[in-house]
């Protein structure tokens, strides 16, 4: 992701927990966390052309309204006030890739959003001859075999690294980069998931989140937002004391099977992977760099989850 989108991304997130603070402090207490994360992201929001800035409350304030229809514990009565804040980027590399938390303590509850403005990658994990996917993304770490194979492809990006090549550059990056690097990365897990039968599951909780949350996708172009939820673990939709939600939030199973992990069709830079229960993604590998560097990173994208994720365009000004 560009400095440009990561910022627009953050400036989102600060519109967005603005919105919350002044349609919660209608109807309730609400207190705003303004913590180092909420302090950057409210800066850049701030630098932002006002038209912008209004666009993203105009996508924010969608979403929030949809929200409060999902969530009836933020607007319930209580004298207890309603916490917003802002999480760190690195919870995201836990697993934990809610952005906005909404909790009320003294009923132990919580809710967090993920927020994307106009992108859907769920990740931009990187390989490296020094980084271990599998104890990071399953807690399980990569093999020998998985190391020999990739030391290599590392040990000729770092001496093109060392000549300040370019990427664009290589000879044959698909030949001597993309695919070798790929096959060992299918290799690997296809390996690991013969004995450790619940990767499936763990892979979905690092790549799209560990704990239960609402996915918000600002889509400006078509003027509107898109709210979907998770609920893998079941924490939403949570009645309240004095209140229901009006909208039902099923329960979406977590994977148990590997269907299959290959190639897309005609690429040799993305892999797919087909689980059980309706979860696919695909991996697509690439240089971040203009100039050649000793790792590459992936744009990882959902491309099919189970019926029970529900979705639901929030159209602007309805």
């Amino acid at each position: 992701m560009s400095d440009k989108s990561n910022n627009q991304g953050r400036a989102y997130e600060a519109a967005c927990l603005n919105v919350l603070e002044a349609e919660i402090g209608r109807m309730r207490r609400v207190v705003v966390v303004r913590g180092r994360a909420f302090r950057i992201d409210e800066e850049l929001f701030e630098e932002l052309p006002e038209e912008l800035k209004k666009t993203y409350k105009t996508s924010a304030l969608a979403a929030v309204k949809k929200i409060f229809e999902l969530e009836p514990c933020i607007l319930e009565d209580g004298t207890d006030a309603v916490e917003l804040s802002i999480q760190q980027d690195t919870r995201g590399e836990e697993g934990d890739v809610r952005d906005v938390l909404i909790v009320r303590r003294d009923i132990h509850w919580e809710i967090g959003l993920s927020l994307k403005h106009d992108h859907f990658a769920v990740k931009h994990s990187r390989l490296s001859n020094v980084l271990d996917f599998g104890g990071k993304w399953y807690n399980v770490p990569c093999s020998g075999k998985y190391r020999t194979s990739i030391a290599p492809i590392f040990a000729y990006l770092e001496t093109e690294k060392s000549k300040h090549t370019m990427f664009r550059d290589l000879p044959d990056k698909e030949r001597d980069v993309y695919v070798p690097l790929l096959t060992a990365f299918i290799e690997e897990i296809k390996f690991q998931y013969k004995t450790h039968k619940d990767i499936p599951g763990k892979l979905v909780e690092y790549l799209s989140g560990k704990y239960d949350f609402y996915k918000i996708i600002s889509i400006d172009r078509e003027k509107l937002t898109r709210v979907q939820a998770y609920n893998t673990h079941g924490t939403l939709n949570r009645r309240g004391r004095t209140r229901t939600a009006t909208i039902y939030v099923p329960v979406a199973p977590l994977p148990t099977r590997i269907v299959s992990l290959d190639f897309a069709p005609g690429k040799s830079n993305t892999a797919e992977l087909y689980m059980d229960n309706g979860w696919q993604f695909s991996f697509r590998i690439h240089n971040a760099s203009t100039y050649v560097e000793a790792s590459l990173k992936f744009d990882i994208q959902v491309i099919g989850v189970p019926a029970a994720i529900i979705s639901i365009n929030c159209i602007w000004g309805q």
